[in-house]
């Protein structure tokens, strides 16, 4: 039975670890994980923060994922927005997910990363009685 998603991978060309270090974890404020020694020699970068796990993978004919995405839960989302464009990142809202507030950006490479809060739920109407 499935219990719970590990973690999700990205695709990132070779060299761009650098960059993958100092965006995952100096603007998004993950912490970069130790990867085992015959996995850290094929290069990438592993990245967690709090039960979020994200793999950066190097791929030889990389291309950014520009419509597939890790979906990341935040809280306090306009002021993780305005982090991230204070880095340089875009920020595009997009309300189409009801009892969301969320926004896509892109890490450094280009890959697709969206980010949601739940919306706080509203008081039931009391009813007559």
């Amino acid at each position: 039975m499935i219990a719970a998603v590990d973690h999700v991978q990205l695709a990132a060309p070779a060299g761009s670890e650098p960059q993958l270090r100092a965006y995952y974890t100096g603007v998004l404020g993950m912490a970069e994980l130790r990867k085992p020694p015959v996995l850290a020699a094929r290069g990438g970068c592993w990245f967690g923060a709090g039960s979020v796990v994200l793999h950066l993978g190097i791929e030889e004919d990389f291309r950014p994922a520009r419509k597939a995405h890790p979906g990341i839960r935040v809280t306090g989302i306009h002021a993780f927005a305005e982090r991230l464009r204070a880095e340089g990142a875009a920020v595009v809202w997009d309300y189409d997910l009801p009892g969301h507030e969320r926004f896509y950006s892109q890490d450094p490479v280009g890959n697709r990363l969206e980010f949601l809060e739940p919306l706080p739920m509203k008081p039931a109407k009391p009813t007559g009685g």
